[in-house]
């Protein structure tokens, strides 16, 4: 399967325009990488939750906008070549000092895809999420995953994603482990659902909830400390 780098930054809501122009430019620099697709989508309903959220995942200001973001790779070697290649390369220090954003908020990681569904249509909504699963419990929320993955597109979805944590680095300031008050036996699960539009998201998920799926199965990870948010694509290549 896939392999997944994602991404969560805060971007101030006046540079958006400049943060869209910026990624546009680095979409030929990571697809020489082995990038297949690259996708950043802008905060649209970003709720702020009572223990986790996207906010304190990236110590957002409140001036600023979540940004969710990823790049698939074809397989885990080519991403790792990528990120080889990348970390002594004069062109990627060269953008990172155009960014117009403070990337050291900025929260990434290298995930193995675990669940994948691919659906009808054309992205024009995207649900992201990210969770901490017991690292005893990987079988059960791949199982899980696959269930909802099947749900999902049946009702509309476009694309079904879930990755789990491979190469989640540990940050000075933040870190997906954090964003998710990770314990030390858990690992990072970094997911997401496309829809062709927030509309069709909004009429799917009532009729999803009366699923025996959602009303009985357990996907083994602490749902209250799950992070969600609802997202605008802005670049989609």
């Amino acid at each position: 399967m896939s392999y997944v780098m994602g991404f969560v930054a805060a971007v101030p809501a006046a540079n958006k325009d400049a943060y869209q122009k910026f990624s546009e430019e680095s979409v030929d620099y990571f697809k020489g990488l082995g990038v297949t697709r690259i996708l950043e989508s802008w905060g649209d309903e970003v709720p702020k939750g009572e223990v986790t959220d996207f906010y304190r995942a990236v110590a957002a200001k409140d001036d600023e906008v979540i940004v969710y973001s990823f790049q698939i790779f074809p397989d885990e070697v080519t991403a790792a070549a990528a990120n080889e290649k990348m970390t002594n390369d004069p062109a990627m220090a060269e953008m990172g000092a155009k960014m117009p954003f403070d990337g050291a908020r900025m929260i990434y990681g290298g995930f193995k895809t675990i669940s994948e569904r691919q659906g009808d249509g054309r992205t024009g909504y995207v649900e992201g999420s990210i969770i901490a699963v017991p690292n005893s419990a990987r079988e059960t929320y791949a199982t899980y995953a696959n269930k909802l993955s099947q749900l999902l597109v049946a009702n509309g979805a476009v694309r079904s994603v879930d990755a789990w944590g491979d190469q989640v680095p540990d940050g000075k300031v933040t870190d997906f482990k954090k964003a998710v008050a990770a314990k030390d036996d858990e690992s990072v699960v970094f997911g997401w659902i496309e829809w062709p539009s927030k509309a069709v998201r909004d009429a799917a998920w009532p009729k999803m909830m009366e699923d025996p799926l959602l009303q009985q199965e357990s996907a083994g990870a602490d749902e209250g400390r799950r992070v969600v948010g609802g997202f605008v694509p802005i670049v989609d290549r």
